[in-house]
């Protein structure tokens, strides 16, 4: 545990409404993840780094890092690379992975997507590793989705009984009652804010919320290069984290030499991961801030998570839409809270080349003439997209 602060809680924390979700009413927003309000990367990896020193800190010996999709998966990477170069580095998923052969399938029940699962190819051998192993999320409100996970692990893994495991997240609101639940089934939490015993249901149902409109296709030009680098490591498969961190740095800087003819000192930019695939950005995001330039960088990502839209004051949500996704042909996600920026980079991990869900991802995002589009695929390609 590091802060019980409530003024430091109210900060960065926002309540939202689900749209449609029947169980679970409200949704936490953390206003430094980078997740569903656009904010500063640098910001943002300083709040994780944080949290990620102080379990590195407390639990020195760790060489396994576990984090939950989609919202933690940069949470996870940021914390893993605080526990030197070779740690280990996974997280769970929701998308299909071609070359895993053994799958730990667990339920996150209140979501809007219940089914995740957990790459098991090396699990055993990462267990040996280390004698404690992290799970990173962004909240835990009952504990139930860690103690799926952790029963289907300890049923093919027998070896984790001996293990410490620890529950950690930024924002945690676990009652006594589950507390000690967790406590018996031998998981320490640790978080970096503990939030009030407040009914959040309460909290929301006052405010009347819509879904995200469709975002409107627009017919775009495209012009595919490719940057001197292979397609990112897959953490979905476990990585070594120096070389996922390794591997997003390069891209990077390889990515801004390709663009920064075409960024004006001054420039007002948006970085955009995609679903899963939001630690990338935030590296990007970060190497332009740290450019002494004047820009404005902001940086979240899409989600597959439907938020209600409501443009009272005190809602954190003001506008949506609803776009088609890179990963799946008929999958619906969502961007939120969008403004209007000079130069937008859209940073994906996979491999598929989708053109009608580049070109409703640009209906949303060219508002403008003369704003540019910068859409990496793979992590390796990079698509300049012009309104045509």
């Amino acid at each position: 545990m590091i802060s019980k602060t409530n003024d430091m809680t109210q900060s960065i924390l926002r309540i939202a409404k689900r749209f449609g979700n029947t169980k679970r009413a409200y949704l936490l927003v953390n206003a430094l993840q980078a997740k569903h309000l656009p904010c500063s990367p640098t910001a943002s990896l300083r709040m994780m780094q944080k949290f990620g020193r102080h379990l590195q800190i407390k639990y020195p010996n760790t060489k396994l890092i576990v984090g939950f999709a989609e919202t933690a998966t940069a949470i996870g990477a940021a914390v893993a690379a605080c526990f030197g170069q070779d740690c280990i580095y996974v997280h769970t998923t929701r998308e299909d992975v071609a070359d895993v052969s053994k799958w730990i399938y667990f339920l996150e029940e209140h979501s809007h997507a219940v089914e995740q699962k957990l790459c098991a190819d090396s699990f055993e051998t990462w267990l040996e590793d280390t004698q404690t192993i992290i799970f990173v999320d962004d909240e835990i409100s009952t504990g139930k989705t860690l103690m799926n996970m952790i029963s289907q692990l300890k049923e093919k893994f027998p070896m984790l009984q001996e293990k410490t495991l620890v529950a950690a997240s930024i924002f945690n609101r676990v009652s006594q009652e589950d507390a000690q639940r967790m406590i018996q089934y031998g998981v320490q939490s640790e978080y970096l804010y503990r939030l009030p015993d407040i009914d959040y249901t309460a909290v929301v149902q006052e405010h009347c919320v819509t879904e995200a409109q469709k975002a409107v296709s627009q017919t775009v030009t495209c012009k595919k290069e490719r940057l001197n680098c292979s397609m990112l490591c897959n953490p979905r498969q476990g990585v070594v984290i120096q070389e996922y961190l390794d591997d997003c740095k390069h891209m990077a800087d390889l990515l801004f030499s390709y663009s920064k003819h075409a960024i004006a000192p001054g420039s007002n930019m948006l970085v955009l991961g995609t679903e899963e695939c939001m630690f990338p950005a935030l590296i990007f995001g970060k190497l332009l801030e740290d450019q002494d330039c004047g820009y404005t960088v902001r940086c979240h990502a899409t989600t597959r998570s439907p938020i209600g839209i409501c443009a009272s004051e005190k809602y954190p949500i003001a506008s949506g839409k609803k776009l088609k996704s890179f990963y799946e042909p008929n999958r619906d996600t969502y961007i939120y809270n969008l403004e209007t920026y000079d130069i937008i980079f859209v940073i994906s991990d996979t491999a598929l080349e989708d053109l009608d869900a580049l070109e409703n991802l640009a209906g949303a995002l060219l508002l403008q003439e003369n704003q540019k589009l910068y859409y990496v695929q793979g992590g390796c390609n990079v698509w300049n997209i012009s309104r045509t």
